[in-house]
């Protein structure tokens, strides 16, 4: 399950439109900086495959400049449990 925390940068005057792009994906939860031209993306993904095709869908997203990683997780040990 693994949960990961971004500074999402939009392209020039393109923040609303990258926070419907990314509102629109699955296991996403975004929202505005408030004092920033940056949005805070969440993702929480049920596994590994998962997660490795919603970053694909978001590196493709025309409305994003530039994606930084703030948290990274992926609870192997929970993983284990629930496959075996």
């Amino acid at each position: 399950m693994p949960i990961f925390s971004y500074l999402a940068y939009p392209a020039a005057g393109a923040k609303e439109t990258l926070l419907g792009d990314l509102r629109r994906l699955k296991y996403c939860e975004v929202m505005p900086a408030d004092n920033e031209d940056l949005l805070i993306l969440v993702t929480d993904t049920p596994d590994e495959a998962a997660e490795a095709l919603l970053q694909q869908k978001i590196k493709k997203l025309s409305s994003l400049q530039s994606l930084s990683m703030a948290f990274g997780h992926a609870d192997l040990q929970t993983d284990h449990v629930k496959k075996g």
